[in-house]
């Protein structure tokens, strides 16, 4: 595998202020740690980031922040996601400018497309860019899948689609875009978006993950990786056992954003667990769980 997007990458949460509005201080102090602890690379509004509910010139703001204050200590991807083609494209060309790494393109969401639309989709962002882009596929909530066979016919047709975030929680369909974009590319980057899925991931052939709670234990990451890659088996199972404990962090919050902030609340950094309404804010009690499970 000599994929050029390959290791373990953050998701950031987008830190905010209790009433909204972006919190760079803390946000600073938190792509600091991310990059410290050796992760290969943060992605800025992702899910876990809440690209869905900021428009964009805040969204803007942040990247300009981000790629200012990582300095090159680790890759800056960005998801440019929006139902809106123009507004994809708009955003894409920003990222270009400021110095961003790599683009994270998830599939348009609410009408999920067919193969086809899809693929025009994702022609024009590839076509719109110099930068490498990055799919994501997560069809819980885009009502669509990136299919192996569409995958591969992307990455053969522009090569600047360089990898696929794959969130579908079945590694067979994982290990299928592996078997199917490698033909075409074998340097194409398939990372899983399931926290509990490096392993068997990098058993399939492909090149990492991108997960939520690298915001968390980021070190616990690169631990795992960086044993995987070293042949240190032992030491791999016992980070894996790790990161298997901490997803019940998910399981304490309505929404997994939320969950993610209160445990990044939790190591230590005093971050407002705000998510953009609506939604169902973290309580007391679940903090509190999320606590106690931490210090298991």
């Amino acid at each position: 595998m000599t994929a050029r997007f390959e290791g373990v990458y953050c998701p950031s949460i987008t830190i905010t202020h209790d009433d909204g509005t972006l919190d760079l201080e803390l946000w600073g102090q938190h792509l600091d740690h991310l990059a410290e602890s050796g992760l290969n690379g943060v992605l800025l509004f992702g899910s876990i980031g809440e690209f869905f509910a900021y428009p964009l010139e805040v969204k803007k703001q942040a990247v300009e922040f981000a790629v200012k204050r990582v300095a090159g200590r680790m890759d800056v991807l960005v998801g440019v996601g929006d139902t809106n083609l123009s507004k994809v494209i708009e955003f894409s060309k920003y990222c270009e400018q400021v110095g961003v790494n790599a683009l994270v393109a998830v599939s348009p969401y609410y009408f999920g497309p067919s193969d086809g639309a899809a693929e025009r989709y994702f022609d024009a962002v590839a076509e719109a860019t110099d930068l490498p882009v990055i799919l994501y596929n997560f069809p819980d909530r885009t009502g669509s899948d990136l299919n192996p066979a569409l995958v591969a016919r992307l990455a053969a047709k522009h090569a600047n689609i360089v990898g696929i975030k794959d969130t579908v929680d079945t590694i067979s369909h994982t290990r299928k875009v592996i078997r199917a974009v490698h033909e075409v590319n074998p340097d194409f980057a398939v990372l899983s978006g399931y926290d509990e899925y490096y392993l068997v991931n990098r058993v399939s052939g492909g090149a990492g993950v991108i997960c939520g709670l690298t915001n968390v234990e980021p070190e616990t990451y690169v631990k795992l990786h960086h044993a995987y890659q070293t042949g240190d088996y032992a030491t791999a199972i016992e980070a894996a056992k790790r990161v298997s404990h901490l997803e019940a962090v998910y399981d304490c919050a309505d929404l997994f954003i939320a969950a993610i902030k209160g445990a990044v609340k939790a190591k230590g950094l005093p971050i407002s667990t705000l998510i953009r309404e609506p939604a169902v804010q973290l309580t007391d009690e679940q903090y509190a769980k999320i606590q106690k499970l931490l210090a298991e």
